[in-house]
Order: C-alpha cells, then structure tokens, then sequence
C-alpha cells in the first residue's frame, strides 16, 4: 500500500512539474512575440542613438 502511495505521489509530482514546464513555454513565447513586435514597432519612430527604443538595455 505504502509503494501505491509513493508511486500514485510520484506520478502527481511529476505531471505537476510537466505542466509547469508546459506553462512557462507558452509564457516565454508570449514575451518573445511582445518583444520583437516592440522592437519593430519602435524602430522607425526613434532615428538617433537608442531614442525610439522600450528598452534600456
């Protein structure tokens, strides 16, 4: 009984952190769709050095 339990809390762990991990692609691929769409957006309205970008980096 007790290995049923370790294994059935394993399983849990496991497909917790799988989601997990499925969650943070789709984030990360949401700021990356948002930064390149910035960046594109802010390139023709600056003209000097660094102006017209969101950033500070």
């Amino acid at each position: 009984m007790l290995i049923l339990i370790l294994v059935l809390l394993l399983a849990l762990i496991l497909g917790g952190a799988g989601f997990a991990v499925h969650v943070l692609w789709w984030i990360a691929l949401a700021v990356l769709v948002i930064w390149v769409l910035g960046f594109f957006f802010t390139t023709g309205s600056g003209g000097g050095r660094g102006r017209g970008r969101w950033y500070r980096w």
